[in-house]
């Protein structure tokens, strides 16, 4: 019986990445967080990979790899396909390495996103934009690469891409002051979990190396608890870093054995960490690059007093997200609320409503009404914010008792997307 040997980044192989990276990527600061630090009661540090010259750790695995293609290779040419920083990154290393590359996107890609890919590519790199989702983008760029015998820059299972990532765990080894205890990772398709897990489980064994999804695209999580790669039917792709529906092969097997656990953190939470971060840090991440200090939370009793290192692993954020990130966290924090309130057709209906049922500090910032002939009752849907979640049930009962409750939305999604 054939059985097949796991691969794993070897520490030569790593020091040889990081050989190649000297010139191009930068050291990026290992950083302690006073704020974090005094919320946990430990040494949290912030590995600073969204300060990249593509503001993402994506570069490494992307330049390593093409930089090991052989002259005909690099003559032929490369085809990757990608929604973000992958895509940045290969379109960089063509330019630095003169190699020409394809670049497919998704037709539906912010035009800040393909422009920022131009820009880093300049007149090596072509973008193709086809289809609605990654997925789309992913088929047609393999077949460009059978029809044309390029080589295929993958974003995560790839040897060469994993050691190219591997080396923000060796630099983490070295910037550091004293023992990590931990170490908090974004897990995606696993190429960077795979690299740093076993730089440290060789250099640092003592260190717990946590691994961080989103919740609504566990594709890591759900292949280790079954013990095999499964392809996820349906993902939520907010955390669009990090999304992903199927993992690789080789990094799945790094990261069953290497990974102390792999955890989840909802969207929502990601939301917040974001706001927090801009607000009273002035650090811009992505929703990816806010999963590792997203998980802080859950492992508040198992790290006080301990050194902890979060990655932060990308800034690629656009700007017009913001409304829906906002929305986004104060549902995580049940502070905002959507009803359908029933308004009798009478003058002073929506006063007394405002007047009698909310509080001092209710917020109005929803708010869609027709009115219809003939009817006893109209509808609204109004949203909602609290200045406390304590505040909601008073709310519901006061509605209630006046007659103006309808229905409750927050937990009722396949009718909330639709109405709000």
């Amino acid at each position: 019986m054939q059985t097949t040997t796991t691969y794993f980044p070897s520490i030569k192989d790593v020091e040889t990445a990081s050989e190649k990276l000297k010139e191009v990527v930068s050291l990026t600061p290992l950083s302690k967080n006073e704020r974090y630090s005094n919320q946990f009661g430990c040494n949290v540090l912030f590995k600073r990979e969204d300060l990249q010259q593509v503001r993402s750790y994506k570069i490494r695995g992307a330049y390593n790899k093409m930089s090991s293609l052989t002259d005909v290779e690099a003559e032929n040419g490369i085809v990757c396909a990608s929604a973000g920083n992958h895509a940045q990154g290969v379109a960089l290393s063509c330019k630095l390495l003169k190699i020409h590359g394809t670049i497919y996107m998704p037709e539906p890609t912010p035009s800040q996103k393909i422009e920022q890919v131009k820009m880093f590519g300049s007149d090596f790199i072509n973008v193709v934009l086809v289809g609605d989702t990654f997925d789309d983008a992913y088929e047609a760029s393999k077949l460009e690469c059978e029809r044309l015998n390029k080589t295929f820059i993958h974003p995560f299972n790839d040897e060469k891409v994993i050691e190219g990532q591997a080396t923000v765990g060796l630099e983490i080894i070295d910037q550091a002051q004293h023992l990590i205890h931990y170490v908090f990772v974004p897990v995606g398709g696993g190429g960077l979990a795979s690299g740093l897990s076993t730089l440290f489980k060789e250099l640092s064994p003592n260190t717990k190396i946590i691994g961080v999804e989103p919740e609504g695209a566990p594709s890591m999580s759900v292949s280790i608890h079954k013990d095999r790669v499964v392809e996820l039917k349906n993902i939520e792709r907010f955390v669009d870093g990090a999304a992903v529906r199927k993992v690789g092969n080789k990094t799945f097997e790094i990261c069953k054995q290497n990974l102390d656990a792999v955890i989840t953190v909802p969207e929502g939470k990601i939301c917040q960490t974001i706001l927090e971060l801009y607000n009273k840090d002035a650090i811009v991440v992505e929703p990816a690059g806010a999963l590792s200090i997203s998980a802080l939370d859950q492992y508040a009793h198992e790290i006080k007093g301990k050194n902890v290192v979060c990655l932060i692993s990308g800034s690629n954020n656009d700007i017009t997200r913001t409304p829906e990130i906002k929305e986004r966290a104060l549902l995580h924090a049940n502070l905002k609320h959507y009803f359908i309130i029933k308004f009798p057709q009478r003058a002073g209906a929506l006063r007394e409503f405002v007047v009698e049922i909310l509080g001092p500090n209710d917020d109005i910032t929803h708010f869609e009404y027709t009115k219809k002939v003939n009817r006893e009752n109209d509808v609204a849907v109004v949203g909602l914010e609290l200045k406390s979640p304590n505040d909601l049930q008073p709310l519901i009962t006061k509605m209630k008792l006046h007659n103006f409750y309808g229905d409750y939305l927050n937990n009722k999604p396949d009718l909330f997307q639709f109405l709000v």
